[in-house]
């Protein structure tokens, strides 16, 4: 399932994240931040089967840590306090974040070697694609 996730994932392409960001009500300074770190994502699961994602940058490093199908409370790399549940849907990891009447969408899949993660806020929506290192 989740197992073809896991690795370390260097942000190669970004498209459209700024409209995304604009749309989660993300502010200018925390966008052109955004908008110039190339992240790299990190994926593991564990024994139990909880899986950890962090995000790691010169700017930020976060990491959540997640049962599937499980709702829990996460705190965004912009200072979002949200509800958060990850679900795996056709091949995809899914992940959905609620705040303040408002729900966005992640989904994550790997294409071509590639794990592209669509990030969706009603009509708007972003793709960064991430190749694994090696």
């Amino acid at each position: 399932m989740v197992e073809q996730f896991v690795g370390n994932w260097k942000l190669t392409t970004s498209e459209n994240f700024d409209e995304y960001m604009k749309a989660i009500g993300v502010g200018f300074a925390t966008r052109q931040m955004g908008n110039m770190v190339k992240p790299n994502l990190v994926v593991s699961v564990d024994d139990a089967g909880i899986i950890s994602m962090k995000s790691v940058s010169t700017f930020k490093t976060t990491e959540i840590k997640f049962k599937l199908n499980e709702e829990f409370e996460e705190m965004t790399v912009d200072d979002r306090k949200t509800k958060s549940i990850f679900t795996f849907e056709n091949g995809k990891l899914v992940q959905k974040q609620m705040w303040d009447g408002k729900t966005t969408s992640l989904e994550r899949e790997i294409q071509d070697g590639k794990l592209t993660a669509k990030c969706i806020m009603d009509d708007v929506v972003a793709v960064r694609t991430y190749e694994k290192e090696a």
